[in-house]
């Protein structure tokens, strides 16, 4: 496929403007760059460096090595090649000097998942007369943007998912001491199974472990009276996965504090959901942080703040953890908006320290018909042992 294939024009200028850019330059060396990997298109390129101008007015430009000139035939514009550094920089002049640049910055390094071009290049591109602002806007618009195809095998991927949690999660709360390993390698072969791939297994927490975010399952054993947490995501080979986070409890009764800490994280997630749709429905423009900001004030009201101790949720492209806008303003300070064509998950979670931790996940994408939450239905209680 020709790099920016089908690439809209008009939704260009109109990013270029968001972004202040003159034009959008796109770099890549050795894939150091996912966004230009995404966008690009252009498969074995990549063991040099490779920029793509590509501006508001007028044809685009590739400046390539030669070497690595035959995955741009086609290219709808013109390449331009190097061989020598000083063939590079002498292409590059008269491209960026004086023009403002979007390109994949972040100040102060604010926004790791947009902060993908290095410091050289850089120096290099403001030495030759540039002037570089961060590519926001058409990174959220032309990197993480579903096709209807990538739409649609998401949902299908987002209930699959969820009946495999809720069936797993059933069948653990009534089975105590079987192990974390042992859940989740049944789930492993559930997704198999159902056609879904993966870049790393499900995680399966048991009691404690649940209070760790980011925690690798173990041959800790279930006890009576603990807290389930699964955390469980795929997607069709080469599609947009789905990403979900269940909770139950191995008991008929969950105590007070469980049952608190559950519908306080459950409300902080349809605060930042409805905090969305809201916006979008009267047509104003909303940031990841400001969805971020309405979970957590939910969580802080409770008196559980201090516990919630991750974002609210994160971008999801074709990498699970994406190059769009991030539901952030606690790890980072994410103001890019959310808008068409962008997914991400949904996750407020309270972990409290050798005890037990709850998070809720699902997934949002912003479609023709405004914002949608996958699966169809989200959790609402606790699995228990009493169903």
């Amino acid at each position: 496929m020709s790099p920016f294939a089908g690439l809209d024009r008009a939704a260009l200028r109109t990013a270029l403007d968001e972004a202040g850019a003159d034009a959008w330059l796109v770099y890549d060396f050795r894939a150091v760059n996912t966004v230009a990997q995404r966008v690009l298109r252009l498969g074995g390129i990549g063991s040099r460096r490779l920029f793509v101008f590509f501006p508001k007015e007028g044809e685009p430009v590739a400046v390539a090595h030669r070497i690595e000139l035959q995955p741009l035939d086609g290219f709808p514009g013109t390449v331009v090649p190097y061989a020598r550094w000083q063939e590079l920089h002498a292409a590059l002049e008269p491209l960026v000097r004086g023009r403002t640049l979007a390109m994949e910055i972040s100040p102060d390094d604010a926004v790791p998942y947009l902060d993908r071009v290095p410091y050289g290049v850089v120096e290099l591109v403001r030495r030759l007369g540039g002037t570089i602002v961060p590519s926001g806007p058409l990174v959220s618009r032309f990197a993480a943007c579903w096709s209807e195809r990538e739409t649609a095998e998401h949902r299908e991927a987002a209930e699959t998912i969820a009946a495999i949690a809720r069936r797993e999660l059933a069948r653990t709360v009534r089975e105590p001491g079987v192990t974390e390993r042992a859940v989740q390698a049944r789930i492993v072969a559930a997704l198999g199974q159902a056609g879904l791939v993966f870049d790393h297994p499900p995680v399966v927490a048991f009691g404690p472990g649940s209070a760790i975010p980011h925690y690798e399952s173990g041959d800790i054993a279930l006890a009576s009276d603990r807290v389930v947490l699964i955390d469980l995501w795929g997607s069709r080979p080469g599609s947009i996965s789905a990403d979900q986070t269940w909770m139950g409890f191995a008991g008929r009764t969950p105590p007070d504090c469980v049952r608190v800490v559950w519908e306080t994280v459950r409300a902080a997630r349809q605060a930042a959901i409805t905090t969305i749709e809201a916006a979008a429905a009267a047509g104003r423009p909303i940031t990841g942080a400001a969805a971020d900001t309405a979970a957590r004030r939910v969580v802080e009201q409770a008196g559980f703040g201090q516990y919630f101790v991750h974002r609210t949720g994160h971008s999801i492209d074709r990498d699970l953890h994406g190059s769009g806008p991030h539901l952030d303003d606690y790890e980072t300070h994410d103001d890019r908006r959310l808008g068409p064509g962008v997914g991400f998950s949904v996750e407020p979670g309270i972990y409290l320290p050798g005890e037990f931790g709850v998070r809720s996940e699902v997934n949002m994408y912003w479609g023709k018909e405004g914002p949608v939450v996958t699966p169809r239905e989200p959790q609402w209680e606790l699995v228990t042992s009493n169903e």
